[in-house]
């Protein structure tokens, strides 16, 4: 793109994100820069070397063009002011950048959530304990933002929408959408159900052996996921002295392969072995 090209402002979405087309190429754009949309109108020029522009994100599929038009659509300026300050709280506290398709989600979110709380609609959700644990920082910054939602909106917020929030945030940082998030959220929470049956043991809610176990869980998700796997130097001596723990996560590899529709990596079995190994041996233990 030139430096004498223009674009066509379509939409502001907010001081920091707008909605371009660009009229050499016909392409639309998604425009991210600090105070970039502040003083901008619609449909007004502006240069595609603006020095504001900080990143651009083109949008080629039409459908999805058309799923963030729609998104945008009636969703009213408070909604979009709040989850700016959000993003920044979120990106300050990260110390990085935000994906761009949280400008257009969270909004969207935010604005469905309170309409639900104010006529009554009950929001549930089943994942909250272990939103808590496995987000921990991010559900610090959905408590503060459920703050500003309740100053504007004049609207208590649950817990439960705290959470859903923990997961938008969650879903800017790591570039996953919410949907995966809940997924693999659920896919934790049947692990340990299958743990527990099948070892016939409960493992404390309040105790730092399941946070350990949950920890371990969602970063061997990640792992598998994104292909990052490190080899398991105690891989052979795990096959041969921990049998029983290596059945068990054997079928629970199983059970992740169905939901992740990948296959899982020996060495995570391994590791998987050595904390079902600590987590067996620590409840032993407990009077």
């Amino acid at each position: 793109m030139g430096s004498g090209g223009r674009l066509k402002i379509e939409r502001v979405i907010g001081n920091n994100v707008l909605l371009v087309l660009d009229e050499a190429t016909g392409q639309e754009l998604v425009l991210l820069g600090k105070g970039i949309g502040f003083a901008s109108k619609d449909a007004s020029p502006l240069l595609a070397d603006d020095p504001r522009i900080e990143k651009r994100f083109r949008l080629d599929d039409r459908d999805q063009m058309k799923d963030y038009q729609t998104l945008l659509e009636g969703i009213p300026a408070e909604a979009i002011r709040i989850s700016e300050r959000i993003i920044e709280l979120a990106a300050e506290r990260f110390e990085r950048q935000m994906n761009y398709k949280l400008y257009l989600a969270l909004p969207s979110h935010i604005h469905f959530a309170v309409y639900r709380l104010k006529n009554g609609m009950d929001i549930v959700n089943p994942f909250l304990y272990e939103t808590k644990m496995i987000f921990t920082r991010e559900y610090e910054i959905a408590c503060e933002a459920a703050a500003m939602i309740r100053e504007t909106y004049r609207v208590d917020i649950p817990e439960d929408e705290i959470g859903f929030l923990s997961y938008h945030i969650h879903s800017g940082i790591a570039d996953v959408s919410v949907g995966q998030i809940i997924k693999y959220t659920h896919l934790i929470n049947s692990l340990v159900a299958a743990i527990e049956q099948r070892g016939r043991i409960r493992i404390p809610r309040e105790g730092t052996d399941y946070a350990r176990l949950i920890a371990h869980f969602r970063y061997m998700i990640e792992r598998i996921v994104n292909r990052k796997t490190t080899p398991n130097p105690f891989m052979r001596e795990i096959k041969k002295t921990r049998r029983q723990e290596y059945a068990l996560a054997v079928e629970l590899s199983k059970l992740m392969q169905e939901q992740l529709h990948t296959k899982i990596p020996e060495d995570e079995i391994g590791y998987m072995v050595m904390h079902l190994y600590r987590l067996f041996q620590a409840l032993s233990s407990t009077p």
